[in-house]
């Protein structure tokens, strides 16, 4: 069951609806920040969901000259599966393989200063996201928004903000020269190795590692 399908469930739990209803809540409850939605994928995700008895059509409407809206309830083993998916990912933490993982991964394939720039402008995307969580916690607290239904954001909150606070350190940290890293050619972007330390016509490059005794340029003839 995707996300998606989760989002879609737990919306006819609460009462029929047709898919662009749904759509508009999502979007309203700013649930577009839990789960990927377009409305291509989420009536993908309902006639799926209606293909597996878990959904099904309650009836067909239209108003005025827009297009025929079909609502759709929740069917028993709908209901039955959204609680048992719910359970088991609170019970059992999923491999999701967040893609900035990768990134940091291989960051040792860029040059110092151009991560520590990268770090930056990524720093300062995840200030602002962790901004508007806070406006949100202060927009569900000011309307009395019962917390069952927005714990969630503290989480986000949590997450976001340690986050934020590790790339910080990192960043500062590789800017300090603290962590040892690869030197790069300014020029050419190429990686400084022994192997390629003594192509330089005068010498090494002033950013290569130092050279090993053993590792000498042979003398020009």
């Amino acid at each position: 069951m995707t996300p998606l399908a989760i989002a879609v469930l737990a919306l006819l739990d609460e009462r029929p609806m047709h898919p662009y209803e749904m759509y508009q809540l999502l979007i309203a409850r700013r649930e577009d920040l839990l789960v990927k939605v377009r409305p291509g994928s989420l009536y993908h995700a309902v006639a799926r969901l209606a293909v597996d008895d878990m959904v099904w059509a309650e009836g067909t409407d239209r108003e005025g000259n827009r297009p025929e809206r079909t609502t759709y309830r929740i069917a028993d083993a709908g209901r039955e599966a959204l609680r048992g998916r719910i359970a088991d990912l609170l019970r059992t933490p999923v491999q999701e393989y967040p893609i900035f993982r990768i990134a940091l991964a291989e960051a040792h394939t860029l040059p110092r200063e151009q991560v520590v720039a990268l770090l930056g402008e990524r720093a300062e995307q995840v200030s602002q996201e962790l901004t508007d969580i806070e406006a949100m916690i202060e927009w569900t607290r000011s309307n009395e928004v019962p917390r069952r239904y927005w714990l969630v954001l503290e989480y986000m909150r949590a997450t976001v903000r340690a986050d934020l606070d590790w790339i910080q350190q990192f960043a500062a940290e590789l800017d300090s020269g603290a962590l040892e890293w690869e030197q790069y050619d300014p020029v050419t972007g190429r990686r400084l190795t022994l192997d390629t330390a003594h192509e330089w016509p005068t010498g090494d490059h002033p950013d290569a590692p130092p050279r090993p005794r053993w590792a000498a340029p042979t003398a020009r003839r």
